[in-house]
């Protein structure tokens, strides 16, 4: 045992110094005086801050980047998909919006079952029948009706120059488009966006044009959300649909309204947390999750730190297997026990049943985790008077469902495929057919998205949020411990390494490089199973740093086009 304790100390040490060592060298924040927006596209980063400069508040700059990414990082970014904002303003007020897709009306619990009881052709993530109806537009318009200040077409007006006048493709875009062109050769409407005229793919240096979503965002600007739900777009997208094999109709999109909510609250070593509640999964299992940390001293242990790595794996593995066993959309689902869940007490119960030296077991008797793609978007905005939004929306799969609305020029989601699509089958491989997830007519599907805004007495002070599929909530965890418990800014909180366990399959996934070989090995002698991942998330971030009267902003280097952009 004693040999034992020197080596957990020799590692703790080394971690510690090789964390200094990190930190020290890590990226150094965007500071801006006036306001702050960071996402994955630089440009539409830049339409956000413009919005700023002119006069806008968060929310509208908010609106103004959420179109512009839907030109300009078409893989998430997305008028045809559906997402989940969090508002805090410097008045102490914080609201949710849920604009998750829902079930068509046409829709059935086993609509992808074949006759021997299993899906056919992986029907509930690929093809039309796989399409949700989209929330996003009906989000940001309710979001901007009750909290923005400028003109709605003022702010969709960027996106509408950029989709009508080209931007130029990017050595990330290039390589995203044609990594998915096999794809998009399914469907001679997506091929028309996104290859050449003659079939090959967009180059570097190119001006891509997308006159077809020009059109339609101008439907928006104009209409606000009965521009996508109503009148031409409407009987477009109803009759592409109907033509393709698909069951949305104009009746499916008259009845979609986006919801607000009341956020999903907690409070962690006296920061106040506000994230997202149910259908996202998010909140409450961030809220779980910090609920049973606060008993420990993570600080004292170490930025990952074997005995660190250890306690959030423990933590993760029980928090994961309430949300499979616990969440899905509240309209379909009464009596989920939020209040339980994140409450003080259960966290304390939960935390009772962590052996600090040994890894406990993930028994898949009890519940998996349903698969979830990793191709989703977040962006963080702060304006001059201190009001923040963190909102994260997504296609599901990269591009989604690769289908192009024909005429319409955007892509649809594929978001049926969050929905447990085999009731009743549960097992160790991924497959999860518990009823809170279910899929219902007019049902939304349960998420992981986890837009996040953390405050200090009442005033918000950074807001985070990632992709990452069922990483999301992780990521954000570790975000959030990054800065509170361990003191780094919001560009080295972006930068650290992170690790992922969710239950089922029982295996952490770790990033590479930034964690030491003696460390992992120490962490495998608990009892963990590892496995090196490739990177987690891409997380996007603004902080205000109120004593220095300035907004600072960071864009994960993980992936994309990415920039915080201030004035």
């Amino acid at each position: 045992m004693r040999h034992t304790t020197i080596r957990l100390l020799v590692s703790f040490t080394l971690l510690a110094f090789v964390g200094q060592a990190w930190a020290e060298g890590g990226r150094t924040p965007t500071y801006a005086k006036n306001g702050m927006v960071s996402s994955a596209s630089r440009l539409a980063s830049e339409v956000g801050a413009e919005t700023l400069r002119n006069g806008g508040n968060a929310v509208d700059a908010a609106v103004a980047t959420a179109f512009a990414l839907a030109v300009t990082w078409p893989s998430a970014g997305n008028i045809g998909g559906g997402g989940f904002l969090i508002y805090h303003g410097d008045d102490g007020h914080a609201t949710a919006f849920d604009f998750r897709e829902k079930a068509p009306l046409a829709a059935t619990e086993g609509m992808y079952l074949g006759v021997d009881g299993r899906v056919v052709n992986n029907s509930n993530h690929f093809g039309p029948l796989a399409v949700g109806v989209p929330g996003t537009v009906a989000g940001l318009w309710k979001t901007h009706q009750e909290l923005g200040s400028l003109p709605w077409a003022d702010l969709v007006a960027p996106a509408v120059r950029l989709a009508r006048e080209g931007i130029p493709i990017t050595h990330t875009l290039q390589r995203s488009f044609a990594g998915n062109l096999r794809r998009f050769s399914q469907y001679p409407s997506s091929m028309a966006v996104f290859a050449r005229p003659d079939g090959s793919p967009w180059e570097m240096g190119d001006t891509w044009t997308q006159p077809d979503l020009a059109a339609t965002l101008e439907l928006i600007q104009h209409n606000g959300r009965d521009g996508f739900y109503a009148g031409e777009n409407a009987r477009l997208l109803a009759r592409f649909m109907a033509d393709i094999g698909g069951i949305i109709t104009e009746e499916d999109l008259a009845l979609y309204e986006a919801v607000e909510r009341e956020p999903i609250r907690g409070e962690y070593r006296g920061h106040e947390v506000i994230s997202m509640p149910p259908p996202s999964s998010g909140g409450v299992v961030l809220v779980e999750m910090l609920n049973i940390l606060e008993g420990y001293d993570l600080a004292a242990m170490g930025h990952n730190s074997a005995q660190y790595l250890h306690v959030l794996t423990e933590t993760m593995r029980r928090a994961y297997a309430d949300r499979a066993e616990h969440l899905g959309d509240p309209d379909f689902n009464e009596g989920m026990p939020l209040e339980r869940l994140t409450s003080k007490a259960y966290a304390g119960e939960l935390r009772a049943t962590i052996d600090l030296e040994r890894a406990s077991a993930s028994d898949p008797v009890n519940f998996a985790q349903a698969w979830e793609s990793e191709e989703t978007t977040h962006f963080s905005v702060v304006d001059s008077e201190g009001n923040m939004v963190s909102l994260t929306y997504t296609l599901e799969f990269g591009y989604g469902s690769a289908i192009v609305v024909e005429g319409g020029g955007y892509l649809l989601n594929n978001e049926m495929g969050d929905f447990n699509a085999v009731p009743g089958l549960t097992d160790a491989n991924g497959a999860i057919g518990t009823p809170p997830n279910l899929i219902r007519p007019q049902k939304r599907p349960l998420s992981s998205m986890t837009p996040t805004i953390v405050a200090r007495d009442g005033q918000p002070l950074f807001a985070v949020g990632s992709p990452g599929g069922k990483t999301i909530i992780n990521t954000v965890l570790q975000l959030v411990l990054n800065i509170i418990d361990h003191d780094f800014n919001i560009a080295q909180s972006v930068e650290a390494p992170r690790i992922h366990h969710q239950w089922l399959p029982d295996v952490t996934g770790m990033e590479p490089n930034g964690l030491s070989p003696d460390t992992v090995r120490l962490y495998e002698a608990m009892g963990h199973s590892f496995r090196s991942r490739g990177t987690q998330g891409a997380a996007m971030g603004v902080y205000h740093d109120r004593e220095a009267g300035l907004f600072l902003g960071a864009a994960d280097s993980r992936r994309g086009d990415g920039a915080a952009v201030g004035y």
